[in-house]
């Protein structure tokens, strides 16, 4: 039997190389996502940054612990309390401290961080030229920060968030850059100026000593070791880059993997449905329907083995690149690289040659019922419509996607727009849409080329009947045209329309003509100064955070926004479903319809950003909307935080021009940045994030390129196996241009076809996701990304007329008459 299968596949090796190559660059692209996704599970470790000098440190925890009856739940808070000045106090007496006060700066155009001077030893920080800062307008600042700053300059300071610290003061002296962020030393009395409250402090002392101080103080941590990372600025940088990078390689890996098993289960169905006379000649010589399928299953083993094998190598060489372009597009750290993990490896292999069998299996009982009368036809025609089994199951796939998106829609609307749905979703429909493809090819194929038909000329006429009798061929042949109009269409479009809609209900939900900040704490001084400009209200407000325990286990944090509710009333419009924003008090909360609780007037316990529990009692309830309606408290239930953003609202019969020049002034003068509500919209809600677009493209961009690989590979399949049609054609007078001519437009039909039935899934999931929105009462067109789309097309039909005419021009170099008299 192995032998037999060594000969046939030496015999139709042009066959075999096909399914060959689609099976290995398949493997070798889940190879690559596998390797990249598995260096994501692991940051790396770091030692402490800012304290590696100073054994021990207490610092306010930035954790919040709830006991549940499955375990303990933590969440992020978003204003830890400072360390109380009782306990700064006693943990001098107990050896040598420095206090440490974090601010944020901006020298020379440049973000920095404010310390005071004695806690630039805790790191340590040396200094590289000058002194130390004596007085309150000396300063001390990182080597190479600004524009090559040295002793001796004098520099324009701003301190966002505290008007303390803004003015010109004198570098008296640089330090060495520590890697880790770029720091302005400021006298010890000073930076208690500028920035009261101390945010950590390093302690030269026993550490049992220090936690015993400690214990009565709640939610300071004392921190040993390693454990003093987590006074560093950013702790968890590298954990959270690698969640990002995570999310969007376990994206990929989907998508590829969708792709890869997809394109090889098409091409090793095709690869035996070309072979059917060769299967007839041998029930003809006598052999059994099982020799036959195990011939299919030998020679599916032989492939799988070598091309999973060839495919793990070169998912190992590209993982690599993968990861320095993922690296350099700013998608991942810069230190993001390829681990030592071999799971992938083997799941890729294991997966290819899974594929490969399984693909084998099902074609090969089809050879097996093929009939010795097969091998008697002289015509290569589908006149068998799809089996029973092929029908029912691409029902039952569609049907499940089908179901799955209008399960979604009556129940939880806002499932249709998250991510693992929306990637999801489409792979359903794209599966049965493609199972199902035999049966609309024929007339969806007669449809295309009805004009073309029509024309002068036999090129349109044959192209129609060629491409709609060979229902295989074409249905294979469209098959990576399918889906890579489809995921383009589906995943690009859709992360677009959400984009669009967020940005729709964000100038929906802003009432104001003028927006200030949205980047970090803004100026006090400009605060103070926009409160006074005639003939408008202002609304100012600060971003904080609040957290819940739902159904006794689930510990939910939401982003919220506090704000007077005079103010907010004036300047917002939120889409509340009960209540009134003016009964917002320092008791109360407005929260939305994805609250366990959410009646107003009921009362409901939570965590503020600080970490202290309340009970608010529901002022207001708003709808859901994309998600991006969060909660609302008074600043009063925001300890901590400081204010980050003005609404502006012009007062009815105020001059516009006047207002606007006040505001532009008093932003001026404060380094801050005035736009109007649309400007402001458009540059903090874009209609797709920069960083979601290139991911998205890379992702798509591997597969497509995969997809559009395969499209040759299988063309050079189809049109090698036609080489005797084309010497007939010769033989009865066409030329050789007309031959390629034919080939080339034959072609472009298929890939039309596959366009059409693309676009019609990818059309189906936005109707879904614009159904989605229409539920959760968002207005917002659907976004058709056409670039991409065209981008797409274009390129599949360049690869496909390339890889249909090339095999044709070759096979015409040989003389028609010994082609069509030649064995097959």
């Amino acid at each position: 039997m192995l032998s037999s299968a060594l000969r046939s596949m030496r015999t139709r090796w042009v066959t075999f190389i096909g399914s060959f190559v689609a099976l290995a660059l398949g493997v070798g692209l889940i190879a690559m996502t596998g390797l990249a996704l598995a260096a994501t599970f692991d940051a790396p470790e770091r030692r402490p940054e800012r304290f590696a000098g100073t054994p021990v440190v207490v610092a306010p925890s930035d954790t919040l612990r709830v006991a549940t009856p499955v375990g303990e739940r933590t969440a992020v808070l978003t204003d830890p309390r400072p360390v109380p000045q009782g306990l700064v106090t006693g943990l001098s007496a107990l050896g040598r401290t420095a206090e440490d006060r974090t601010f944020p700066v901006r020298l020379a155009g440049n973000d920095a961080v404010g310390h005071p001077w004695s806690v630039a030893a805790a790191t340590p920080y040396r200094v590289t030229s000058g002194r130390a800062p004596h007085g309150p307008d000396e300063v001390v600042v990182t080597a190479g920060a600004g524009a090559g700053l040295r002793a001796g300059d004098r520099i324009r300071i701003t301190t966002p968030g505290s008007a303390a610290g803004t003015g010109t003061r004198t570098v008296v002296g640089t330090v060495a850059d520590a890697g880790f962020e770029t720091a302005v030393f400021f006298d010890d009395a000073e930076a208690a100026r500028i920035h009261p409250a101390v945010d950590a402090v390093g302690v030269h002392a026993e550490a049992d000593a220090v936690r015993r101080l400690t214990r009565d103080f709640p939610g300071m941590s004392v921190l040993t070791g390693d454990d003093r990372r987590r006074a560093d600025p950013d702790p968890d940088r590298d954990s959270e880059a690698l969640t990002a990078v995570n999310a969007l390689l376990g994206t990929a890996a989907g998508i590829t993997g969708f792709v890869s098993v997809f394109v090889v289960a098409s091409t090793f169905s095709f690869a035996v449905a070309q072979r059917r006379r060769e299967f007839g000649l041998l029930r003809t010589a006598g052999a059994t329907p099982g020799q036959v399928r195990r011939t299919v299953v030998v020679e599916a083993l032989v492939i799988g083995v070598l091309a999973s094998a060839a495919g793990c190598l070169l998912g190992e060489a590209a993982a690599p690149m993968l990861a320095g372009r993922l690296a350099d597009e700013g998608l991942a750290p810069a230190w993001f690289a390829i681990g030592d993990a071999t799971w992938p490896l083997h799941t890729a292999f294991w997966t290819g040659l899974g594929v490969a069998l399984a693909g084998a299996a099902v074609s090969s009982h089809r050879a097996g019922r093929i009939r010795p009368v097969e091998a008697l036809r002289d015509a290569s025609v589908d006149t068998a419509g799809m089996t029973p089994s092929r029908l029912l199951l691409g029902a039952a796939v569609l049907l499940t996607g089908l179901g799955l998106l209008g399960w979604s829609l009556l129940t939880d609307p806002g499932d249709v727009l998250k991510r693992k749905t929306y990637i999801l979703q489409p792979m359903w429909i794209v599966v049965g849409c493609a199972l199902l493809a035999p049966l609309v090819v024929r007339p969806l194929t007669r449809l295309l080329t009805w004009l073309p038909a029509r024309l002068p000329g036999a090129t349109g006429l044959l192209a129609r009947q060629n491409a709609s009798t060979g229902i295989r061929r074409t249905a294979a042949v469209a098959a990576p045209v399918l889906i890579t109009v489809a995921l383009a269409g589906s995943l690009l479009g859709t992360v677009a329309t959400i984009g669009e809609a967020k940005a729709t209900e964000a100038a929906a939900v802003s009432g104001a003509d003028f927006v200030a900040g949205g980047d970090g704490p803004l100026d006090p001084r400009f605060v103070e100064r926009v409160r006074n400009v005639p003939g408008a209200v202002t609304s100012a407000s600060r971003s904080t955070g609040v957290t819940v325990l739902e159904e006794g286990t689930a510990l939910i944090s939401s982003e919220a926004r506090a704000a007077d509710p005079a103010g907010l009333a004036a300047t917002a419009r939120l889409p509340l479903v009960s209540g009134r924003i003016e009964d917002l008090d320092d008791d109360s909360v407005v929260v939305n319809e994805e609250w366990e609780k959410r009646t107003v007037g009921q009362r409901v316990s939570v965590w503020l950003g600080d970490g202290r529990k309340v009970s608010l009692r529901i002022a207001a309830v708003m709808r859901t909307g994309t998600g991006s309606n969060g909660v609302y408290v008074t600043p009063a239930n925001a300890a901590g935080a400081a204010v980050d953003r003005v609404d502006v609202k012009l007062l009815g019969g105020a001059d516009l021009a006047a207002v606007r020049a006040l505001l532009e002034e008093a932003g001026r003068d404060t380094g801050t940045t005035v736009m109007t509500r649309e400007a402001w919209v458009t540059a903090h809600h874009p209609r797709t994030g920069a960083n979601t677009r290139a991911g998205l493209l890379l992702i798509l961009g591997i597969a497509l390129l995969y997809t559009g690989i395969s499209l040759a590979n299988t063309l050079v399949m189809a049109t090698s196996d036609r080489v005797r049609d084309l010497a007939v054609l010769r033989l009865t007078g066409a030329t050789k241009p007309q031959v390629l001519r034919l080939v080339a437009v034959e072609a472009l039909v298929v890939v039309a076809v596959g366009a059409v039935l693309g676009g019609a899934v990818a059309g189906l999931n936005l109707l879904g996701v614009k159904g989605a929105l229409e539920l959760l009462s968002v207005s917002s067109p659907v976004v058709v990304p056409w670039t991409a789309l065209g981008a797409v097309l274009a390129a599949c039909a360049v690869a496909a007329a390339v890889s249909a005419v090339l095999p044709a021009l070759a096979a015409l170099r040989t003389r028609p008459v010994e082609i069509a008299g030649s064995r097959e």
